[in-house]
């Protein structure tokens, strides 16, 4: 299996050696609806369905991407730059009693994610320029996204959203998710939370995203999965293709 390595090499060591919260290996691919099906089926047979996914095995998730004047998040992704971080507000299913501050670095094509829980209030007062609240705020996440927002002039740049199933397989702490009918809307198009109006970022309605995620080692029973579905790795972004209209 040349394509999928079990091993990792000398500086990846270092950094899961010197990190308190590891970095983990993230694979993409993109892939249509019959390699998805072929997959999943076999994927089911060695994985846990993800406790969070409602009746459809799915589970909706909506974030917004934060990015500067000079689209820094956006260029540094495009270019594949080594080191790299973004921003983004997370939460799911529509509901906004579980909001998430997320802040995602890239490597050495290892990524690592912090996160910081935000009330609805901080949430809107955020989306509407309001933010003096965060300098005092007791996450040191939110504090730093404070300083970026007027040191480097972040602002939020589009709301992307998409439907996930996700499976687990406990030995590497491994997940694999596949990401449905990715939407997107301009930030400066947004009202009222109910009256967002996005349109299909992805060019079909079966252009699906393949994730694998994974500590220090992928099982060769799950790269031996993936392998024989014969898809190839991609440097897919979803914050990239929803960027795509503006």
């Amino acid at each position: 299996m040349k394509r999928i390595k079990k091993r990792i090499g000398k500086s990846t060591e270092k950094i899961f050696r010197k990190e308190k919260n590891p970095y983990r290996h993230e694979l993409k691919y993109g892939i249509d609806y019959g390699v998805y099906v072929s997959l999943r089926q076999r994927l089911q047979s060695v994985m846990q369905l993800d406790s969070h996914a409602r009746a459809d095995k799915r589970y909706k998730i909506s974030s917004i991407y934060f990015d500067n004047f000079n689209d820094k998040a956006l260029r540094e992704k495009i270019n594949g730059a080594a080191e790299r971080e973004k921003f983004r507000i997370r939460y799911y299913h529509d509901d906004f009693s579980f909001i998430k501050l997320e802040k995602k670095q890239k490597k050495q094509q290892l990524c690592i994610k912090q996160d910081a829980v935000l009330t609805e209030t901080e949430y809107q007062k955020l989306l509407a320029g309001d933010t003096a609240w965060m300098l005092s705020h007791p996450d040191p996440l939110v504090r730093e996204l404070y300083v970026k927002m007027k040191q480097s002039l972040l602002k939020p740049r589009v709301r992307v959203s998409y439907f996930r199933e996700a499976y687990l397989y406990d030995p590497g702490n491994v997940r694999v998710t596949f990401d449905f009918d990715i939407r997107t809307s301009l930030f400066h198009t947004l009202g009222a939370q109910n009256e967002i109006v996005d349109i299909r970022a992805a060019d079909t309605m079966q252009g699906i995203i393949l994730e694998i995620k994974y500590d220090a080692f992928l099982p060769e029973i799950i790269a031996h999965l993936i392998q024989t579905a014969h898809i190839r790795q991609q440097a897919y972004s979803k914050y990239s293709i929803s960027r795509r209209f503006g």
